[in-house]
């Protein structure tokens, strides 16, 4: 089968990416992981001892720095509908969390721990069409955010990723409702080009 233009123009992209050529040098899972490590330099939100749920977590980019920066005192649990191979101090379980015995799965995984962090990069596959994708981008951190409601400890943080459109206004005060604070970043691992930024909400109120 032939690739979409738009398709074609992203694997070349990829492969001359800076940031692609130098998480096979440091070996890390993806290009991700630096929007993680700069966003963390930036706001301490990984601290020692702290529990982490990562989100959509495949490959592992994020899951692999977070478990690095809390080493043996803290817990990062992960979870994709994907398959992801192995990560040292990473607690993974595949599954869609929104079915009832992959939610009931991952709260047993949890148990009762206070979650400090819910992080998520999630995307959906990408066609190029605003008007297809944004909707798209939205119901995945729509459903990040729910899963922080359940989950997260008072004063807990939440870290989510969108693009830029229609809709998210509404959705930035939807997180609003919920968190003392709110910042938008826009690492410099985001290619120029995505309208792709990360929403930091801090200090979660249940």
């Amino acid at each position: 089968m032939a690739r979409s233009k738009s398709s074609s123009r992203w694997l070349k992209e990829h492969f001359v990416d800076a940031y692609v050529k130098k998480s096979w040098q440091d070996g890390y899972r993806s290009r991700a992981a630096y929007k993680l490590l700069e966003i963390n330099e930036r706001d301490h939100l990984l601290q020692s001892g702290m529990i982490v749920l990562d989100l959509g977590a495949a490959p592992g980019g994020w899951s692999q720095i977070a478990s690095k920066i809390l080493g043996d005192k803290g817990r990062v649990i992960a979870t994709d509908i994907l398959e992801m191979e192995p990560l040292a101090g990473v607690e993974f379980l595949q599954g869609d969390f929104r079915e009832q015995p992959i939610f009931d799965k991952l709260l047993e995984m949890l148990q009762g721990c206070p979650i400090g962090l819910v992080i998520s990069d999630m995307a959906p596959n990408i066609s190029g069409v605003a008007s297809v994708d944004q909707p798209k981008s939205l119901y995945l951190a729509e459903l990040a955010l729910d899963m922080a409601r359940r989950v997260l400890m008072p004063g807990g943080n939440f870290l989510v990723k969108v693009f830029q459109g229609s809709g998210e206004e509404v959705f930035r005060k939807e997180i609003q409702a919920s968190f003392d604070k709110l910042v938008v970043r826009k690492p410099k691992a985001s290619r120029p080009n995505s309208r792709e930024v990360y929403i930091l909400a801090r200090g979660y109120r249940p």
